[in-house]
């Protein structure tokens, strides 16, 4: 079918000859009754080339057409009658057999004896050059048996000539072109410009989102311009971008056929359409013929309350390691759409201090007008009691799906609102960062509240209302990424202090190439070279990172790599190790640095034998044809020997795009003084300073302090316990499609794909004064669950398909450094535990009298745990045993 239509499109483009017999639409003969079979069937699967066993139901019935009025003044305004009868529904698998829900029932115990009534009550089309000007049914009729109706009444309207239009029918207001030849006419309806009234929303970002086609095809055999035979065939089909096993197609196929002709009823005398209608029965109303939403109801399913009970034992915290927390999240949120605001602040109200931040997470992510009234009316910013709370509906707001502009107004009158923690207001001000800038990537940059917001943001650059709020507006605005505040960065970048420098240029970092322009690359050389101020080798390093990877001329090569030599030695290190990381990645400047090094005065035994053990270095997690994912590390010590940088990323690459799945970095400053030993150039006044910062699915998070100041240094010390500080922790939904489908059968479904993780991120840092030792661990846990789903409902019967995916891992990163001789002894460690990867199928049918089919797949494997590669020269203390793997075992082998 579809093929057919391709070569229509493709060979006929410039043929417009109409068929044979009439130059418009369908006309029928006066006095007849036109007796057809008629047929609408939806097949799902997860997208096979046979669907055999798919699950799905048929609807058939014999249709017969009338002519009841014609036009005085014209042949091709036409009333027709269109009746049902003998309706009958059934599988569509013939391996049901005995299975088959349908076996052994009648129409009217399938459909509802009201319903059935209700479907075989015959429709009015007033076809007006084979247009459907009115379409007329009983009003009071379920809008489900209206659809169906609707459904068998658009495929009566079609033209006889090639050419495109606009046609309003059960899929909506639709471009469809048509290809005439003799005898047949194609009709290939394009559905993504169909205009129809339907609530949905999806993941913007292309890597986590999901990839939908659909396609739909009508063929009429015509005859003495009638259709002796139409079929049409209407597919839809998803992918999941970055798992491409969540996947699944319905196939929706409609069947009409002549069967006889007889001696019909006389024609109805009238010269208006409007008047035959109400004298033949008045309850006929004009209806609309695009398709209604109908009801959803489901009689066993779970209360908001009974779900929440069920699943509440798989969000305590010491189960959050494992996917069923992930999949109760995921089942909650969907629930919670539909929840009003008294039964979400009820079970708010009642639920303890252990699960309360899972359900914060929950119902923030839900981003309904209800749950966020709920969640707001429970928090209570001025108190300094439900700080985590607060925190986690903040860090949930940041990762929201599909942001509204309500959303941003909240948190707009809650910044302007008084805090009991002040780390609370700074997290408002970064979350409110992020919102606007998924809201401007949406195409809301002119929204009123993303306006207020940026003035906010802006103002707060340049006259910061309070001593300090500088870093939190920079912070915030690594979110919004603004091009209004490239210059603003750039002023903070040149003349800041050491951290709020290394802040704005990390968030030009962040920014598309297409903003670091000459006069940002000018600026970000000077720093870099010193040109105007001594700055901290943290800044410097930062500028050349971004110069390296904004495409940089020839010069901006050659100066970096003449510097190495000139620079203190371990930032020697670190910018060579930079540059060989750019020729190894292949990273856009590589060329450019390779044209340099032709050149002998930049590339020459002197420059490139500096021995240190700060290190930068880029390896594959994975890799395969339709992405990869990375990950990069770079280390940067000081003289003495203490971490001063290290930052660890890892990103999703797909196509063109990337994803910034996460960032780490560890800082430190001013501790030289704990081994009596020389600060470097520029850092001889820094006070005692560890911290970590991380970015998460590209949205940047509050940093946390380890320690600040000398004495909090001794102190923390003196009482360190070894255990990790969490920088962030919770249930995030990452994926979130939802689409409601209007088939051209009349039949309503519904695509929906939600994924979502369970995610801890801690890091330590760590000192021996006695052993002259220090040690960072970063240490990143989760667990994911990703699903799918596809539904078709007829009110009387369902049939779905639903396919998920689940694992649980961890990703580790520890660097050690022994200090008491130079070179320092290093050991970087990044190591990924084995992890189990599963994988389930189910499809259903089942009758809304409770009678059901249901079947399931399953398969388990594991993936095995891996040392990633790490550049370092000082290896021999690094001395790991793995333990061995653990046998794979599997179940199912359908996949």
């Amino acid at each position: 079918m579809i093929l057919l239509a391709v070569l229509f499109l493709c060979f006929f483009p410039s043929y417009s000859a109409s068929v044979k017999g009439h130059t418009t639409g369908l006309s029928l003969n006066n006095d007849r009754l036109y007796n057809l079979a008629y047929s609408a069937e939806v097949l799902l699967d997860r997208g096979q080339a046979s669907l055999q066993d798919a699950a799905g139901f048929r609807l058939s019935a014999q249709v017969d057409a009338a002519l009841l009025w014609r036009n005085p003044d014209g042949d091709d305004d036409q009333l027709i009658q269109i009746t049902m009868n003998s309706v009958n529904v059934d599988s569509v698998s013939p391996q049901r057999g005995d299975k088959s829900i349908f076996r052994g029932k009648t129409p009217a115990h399938i459909v509802g004896r009201q319903n059935l009534e209700a479907l075989q009550r015959p429709v009015l089309l007033h076809l007006v050059h084979g247009k459907v000007k009115e379409f007329y049914s009983y009003k009071d009729e379920p809008a489900a048996i209206t659809n169906l109706k609707r459904g068998l009444a658009s495929l009566f309207q079609m033209q006889l000539s090639s050419g495109s239009t606009s046609e309003v029918d059960v899929s909506g207001d639709c471009k469809v072109t048509y290809q005439a030849q003799h005898d047949r006419v194609v009709k290939v309806k394009a559905l993504d410009s169909c205009t129809i009234e339907r609530p949905g929303f999806t993941t913007r970002n292309q890597i986590l989102g999901v990839t939908s086609k659909a396609m739909s095809v009508t063929t009429y055999k015509i005859e003495d311009s009638f259709v002796i035979a139409v079929q049409a065939e209407e597919t839809h089909a998803f992918t999941q971008n970055f798992l491409r096993s969540i996947k699944g197609k319905m196939v929706s196929r409609q069947k009409l056929e002549l069967q006889t002709t007889e001696a019909g009823p006389r024609l109805v005398p009238g010269k208006q359409a409007a008047a035959v209608v109400k004298a033949m029965d008045a309850k006929y109303k004009a209806v609309p013929i695009v398709g209604q939403a109908q009801a959803k109801a489901c009689k066993s399913c779970p209360s908001l309350p009974e779900l929440w009970k069920s699943i509440r034992k798989d969000l305590q915290p010491e189960s959050l390691s494992k996917a069923a927390s992930v999949r109760s999240f995921l089942a909650f949120i969907r629930q919670l759409r539909a929840a009003r605001k008294d039964e979400v602040l009820q079970i708010l109200k009642a639920e303890s201090k252990d699960v309360l931040p899972q359900l914060v997470d929950a119902v923030t992510s839900a981003q309904t007008p209800d749950t966020l009234d709920a969640i707001l009316d429970f928090l209570d910013f001025k108190s300094d009691g439900s700080v985590e709370l607060q925190e986690r509906f903040l860090y949930a707001c940041g990762f929201a799906s599909h942001p509204s502009e309500e959303l941003l107004h909240a948190l707009l009158r809650v910044f302007k609102g008084s805090f009991a923690s002040n780390d609370i207001r700074e997290t408002v001000l970064i979350t409110i960062g992020a919102l606007v800038r998924k809201l401007c990537l949406d195409g809301g940059c002119k929204l009123k509240a993303v306006v207020e917001a940026k003035k906010l943001l802006l103002g707060g650059l340049e006259r910061p209302a309070r001593p300090g709020d500088t870093a939190m507006h920079l912070l915030a605005m690594k979110n919004a990424l603004l091009p209004e505040a490239v210059p603003l960065l750039l002023k903070f970048a040149e003349a800041g202090e050491g951290p709020v420098s290394h802040l704005a240029i990390t968030t030009l970092q962040r920014y598309d190439a297409a903003f670091i322009t000459e006069e940002v690359k000018r600026t970000l050389n000077r720093i870099y070279h010193q040109n105007r101020k001594v700055h901290e080798k943290t800044v410097r390093t930062a500028a050349a990172a971004v110069l390296l990877q904004s495409r940089p001329s020839y010069m901006d090569v050659k100066n970096i790599l003449l510097s190495i030599g000139e620079l203190p030695k371990e930032m020697n290190k670190y910018m060579l190790a930079a540059v060989q990381d750019v020729l190894r990645s292949e990273l856009p400047a590589s060329k450019m640095v390779r044209r340099v090094l032709k050149e002998m005065v930049a590339h020459n035994y002197n420059r490139f034998s500096r021995s240190g053990s700060s290190s930068a270095y880029t390896g594959y997690i994975t890799r395969d044809a339709q992405g990869a994912a990375t990950y990069s590390l770079d280390i940067l010590y000081s003289g003495s020997g203490i971490l001063r940088r290290s930052n660890l990323n890892v990103l999703q690459h797909l196509g063109g795009t990337h994803l910034h799945a996460s960032q780490v970095v560890i800082e430190a400053q001013g501790l030289e003084t704990l081994i009596a030993a020389t600060p470097d150039e520029g850092e001889e006044n820094l006070d005692s300073f560890a911290g970590m910062s991380a970015v998460l699915f590209d949205v940047q998070l509050r940093p946390v302090t380890f320690f600040s100041g000398y004495s909090d240094l001794m102190a923390k010390m003196l009482s360190a316990s070894g255990d990790p500080i969490s920088v962030v922790k919770g249930l995030v939904l990452l994926v979130d499609h939802s689409q409601e489908l209007q088939l051209q059968s009349g039949l309503a479904a519904n695509m929906e794909v939600q994924g979502g993780l369970a995610i801890d991120i801690s890091g330590a840092m760590e000192f021996s004064l006695w052993y002259r030792e220090s040690k960072t661990r970063v240490k990143n846990g989760l667990a994911v669950a990703i699903t799918g789903e596809l539904t078709v409902d007829a009110a009387f019967v369902r049939a779905g398909l639903e396919t998920s995916a689940e694992t649980e891992a961890g990703l580790e990163f520890i660097s050690t450094v022994q200090f008491s001789q130079y070179p320092f002894l290093v050991c970087m460690q990044m190591d990924k535990a084995a992890a189990p990867f599963r994988q389930s199928e189910t499809k259903f049918e089942r009758l809304a009298t409770g009678r059901g089919y249901v079947v399931r797949r399953r398969r388990e494997r594991l993936v095995p745990g891996s040392e990633f590669p790490l550049h370092q020269e000082n290896s021999d203390m690094c001395k790991v045993v793995f333990p061995p793997e653990p046998e794979t075992k599997e179940s199912g082998g359908w996949f």
